[in-house]
């Protein structure tokens, strides 16, 4: 899932023109700026997409709280619906509001993997993933800790790959690209739905 948010942010940093949809950090340091260099267009964009991804945190948390936290296939239907209506805004032409819900669809991703209200496991956000990772190799060093860190890292891959191929398909097909991460999320949906119902 860590490939399909790198995925979606490189399509969505294209569109936008420097702009992430999963990557608030980014975005974050990108309002700073703009408001010190009087930036205000800028600075209401990246505004509007913090609020969006919280919207989408707050739907996704509020969707695994509703019919459990163990069974993710919910959280990742809301994503698939919301990543499929920012596609077809955008192939309407409604580009602030098909970016207004692909920033959603990334909000809501981080709840797939909720644990008594918490994210267990970021999947749009790679600084804790990558800052674990040089904890369990300093650990493993020491023999102190599972030489588990490669586990981290793999999340980091995924999204960096992810966003290799998300920056190509945009390239190649635009906006449209997006029905390639639905039919994943929606793949994963399903799967996770056969786990829960075999346990």
């Amino acid at each position: 899932m860590s490939g399909v948010a790198g995925y979606v942010d490189a399509i969505g940093f294209l569109k936008l023109g420097g702009f992430f949809v999963s990557f608030m950090s980014g975005n974050s340091t990108r309002l700073g700026v703009a408001l010190a260099t009087s930036h205000w267009a800028a600075a209401l964009t990246v505004i509007g997409l913090v609020a969006a991804f919280v919207a989408g945190v707050v739907l996704g948390a509020l969707t695994a709280r509703a019919l459990g936290e163990t069974r993710r296939s919910p959280v990742l239907v809301l994503e698939a619906v919301l990543l499929a209506a920012g596609a077809i805004l955008l192939a309407l032409g409604h580009d602030r509001a098909g970016v207004t819900a692909v920033a959603m669809a990334m909000g809501a991703e981080n709840a797939v993997f909720q644990r008594n209200g918490d994210v267990a496991v970021g999947l749009t956000y790679m600084t804790g993933a990558l800052v674990k990772a040089g904890q369990r190799i300093a650990g493993a060093i020491v023999g102190r800790e599972p030489n588990d860190w490669w586990r981290y890292a793999l999340l980091w891959t995924g999204l960096a790959a992810g966003g290799a191929l998300g920056a190509l398909s945009y390239l190649t097909i635009g906006a449209a690209a997006l029905w390639f991460a639905v039919a994943i999320v929606l793949g994963g949906a399903l799967w996770a739905e056969r786990r829960y119902r075999a346990v």
